[in-house]
This record gives C-alpha cells, structure tokens and sequence, in this order.
C-alpha cells in the first residue's frame, strides 16, 4: 500500500494497491466506547471533526444501525454538504456510508474499528471502500491528510480534556 504520511504523530493513511480503498490507522489515548462516542455523538463530531479552519453544521444525525446523518462544512463562505447511513454502530466497530454531494453519484462505504490496545490506548482502523479507483485517487490528491490529522488533534484535545 501506498502511504501518505510518515510523521509518528499524524495518522497513516494507505492506499490498497489491489482495490479501490483507503485505510486510515491511528492510535488514541483513549478506550473504545470514548472513541465511538466521538464517532457518533452529534454534539462531539463538530468540535473535532475535519480542518480547523471549517465550521461544521450538523443537519440531523441519528446514530443508531439504520440511521442517517448530513453535515454542512462552510470553509471561506463556501458550503459542502456530506451524507450517508449508519449500517452498523456496535462495540467495536462503525459501518456507514459517505457521500460529498458534489459528487453524488460517489458513495464510499467507510468501517472503522476500534483495537483496544491496553494502557488506556486505542488503535482505530478506518476503512473507505470507493466506488473506483478514479474516485479514491480524487479524495488522496484533495488534501485529506490535513483534515484527518487537525481532526485527530483536536480530538486528541477533547480526550485531554476529558470532553469525551
């Protein structure tokens, strides 16, 4: 696979070389359940998800397997929208979809399990499956790392603060 970033601190992220997926590993000083709370607690998500420099808006979010959510990131004035379902919201794991409405027609299937590492530490694994190769390649060549590294620190913030 392919890696972006090399940094200890910053999460690594890998492209599948054999198909259409990026993989997303990063260790937390934090428990499982601290980490799916921040994965799906509407109220968390906006502190810490994405760049810093965003706002994040949640339209509804409804984190249960079944059920949906949408977000409105406004960057500069400018407003994305992103959306998708929960499959399934368990102990270990989160299963949902992702969509960028700009690109609709592009649904990723994301799961992230979360690797109890002992000592308080906490190994997340995050898959997004793409629906091509063109598609993953886009979402690599967008600058991701930098929302996926500032979220993770800003996380990191939270679990300091005992925010999580």
């Amino acid at each position: 696979m392919t890696q972006l970033n090399t940094d200890p601190r910053a999460a690594t992220i890998a492209a599948d070389p054999t198909v259409p997926a990026i993989h997303i590993t990063r260790d937390f000083r934090a428990t499982p359940a601290q980490l799916i709370r921040a994965h799906t607690d509407p109220e968390i998500v906006p502190l810490w998800m994405g760049p810093a420099k965003r706002t994040m808006a949640v339209d509804y979010w409804d984190a249960r397997s079944g059920g949906s959510w949408r977000y409105v990131d406004t960057t500069d004035d400018v407003e994305l929208g992103f959306h998708g379902c929960f499959h399934e919201i368990s102990d270990e794991r989160i299963v949902q979809t992702f969509t960028f409405e700009g690109m609709p027609e592009g649904v990723a299937l994301e799961t992230m399990t979360f690797e109890d590492l002992g000592d308080g530490l906490t190994r997340l694994h995050a898959k997004s499956l793409c629906d091509s190769f063109e598609a993953r390649d886009g979402w690599l060549a967008s600058g991701m790392e930098t929302g996926v590294d500032e979220g993770y620190r800003a996380l990191d913030g939270l679990l300091t603060e005992g925010r999580v």
